[in-house]
């Protein structure tokens, strides 16, 4: 099991998880369904199964590039850790996985977990034909929020939706970062990125267009829904690791891309969840228990 969960980055759940659980819990409250802890569980599960084949299917189709690039050499396959046979039965049993578990949820997340697989898989061929594959993995991941909501309450809602969008902005401008490293060897590879496309100071000011978006979709539901000042406290966090993470990254000096893309977006998502949460109990008075 360890080398699977290093082949995935299991670490790496801490970007979509909490918007899930935002997802999940205005579901709860906002709806006033009672709280069950079987459904919160198999959400819980559709999130590790649905992020451990995409991961995977990710190295299993970028094996050949990963064994060209200097960056990327000593990940799990191309190093030997795990075999391309063995990531490749690794998706299967996350995606299986995935579908039997939405079946126990309710009818329509099952009739959507096709789609939702194929959102989240398809992302690993995108860079070989469009520099939109950064949009293509924030729509992948942004499928948490609005999904733990349709888990609890069977129907589409505005509000959770913005928080979609907030994920799909965030993430996409995040990843656009995060490729800045390999701007070069794209080019040479004939792979498709932003930065590639772009250039470095371009991309990064894409990149800024993106989060100023996300931004934004974190602030509107404050038009929808009662908040009280513990999410004002979530929001004014979660901007100012947007705006850190430009101030950590410069056309001229990428050095710090690895502190912008993980540290700081993880604590950007885990303490904007864990404000909206805490926010969410003090107003409820923990009813939804």
């Amino acid at each position: 099991m360890k080398k699977y969960f290093s082949l995935v980055l299991f670490a790496h759940s801490v970007f979509a998880l909490p918007f899930a659980l935002i997802g999940f819990f205005l579901g709860v409250t906002s709806t006033n369904t009672p709280f069950n802890w079987l459904l919160f569980v198999l959400v819980l599960l559709c999130m590790v199964f649905a992020r451990n084949a995409a991961m995977a299917f990710n190295r299993y189709l970028d094996r050949n590039i990963d064994a060209k690039n200097p960056r990327t050499v000593t990940r799990d396959i191309p190093a030997g850790k795990v075999s391309a046979t063995e990531a490749l039965t690794f998706v299967i049993v996350n995606c299986v996985l995935f579908v039997v578990t939405t079946a126990f949820i309710n009818q329509m997340c099952l009739f959507l977990s096709p789609i939702a697989l194929f959102v989240v898989l398809f992302y690993s061929y995108t860079k070989r034909f469009t520099a939109l594959c950064h949009l293509v993995l924030g729509l992948g991941l942004a499928l948490a929020p609005i999904g733990a909501y349709i888990a609890v309450t069977g129907v589409f809602h505005i509000v959770p939706l913005f928080y979609s969008f907030a994920v799909l902005f965030w993430v996409s401008g995040f990843d656009i970062i995060y490729a800045l490293q390999d701007e070069d060897f794209d080019r040479e590879q004939k792979l498709h990125s932003i930065p590639a496309a772009l250039g470095i100071k371009n991309a990064l000011r894409l990149s800024v267009v993106l989060h100023v978006l996300s931004a934004l979709c974190v602030i509107l539901p404050l038009f929808f829904a009662t908040f009280s000042w513990v999410y004002y406290i979530g929001i004014a966090f979660f901007c100012s690791m947007l705006i850190y993470q430009h101030l950590l990254v410069k056309p001229n000096d990428i050095s710090k891309v690895d502190r912008a893309f993980a540290t700081t977006n993880g604590y950007a998502s885990v303490i904007f969840a864990a404000c909206f949460l805490i926010d969410t109990f003090l107003r409820t008075g923990f009813n939804a228990f």
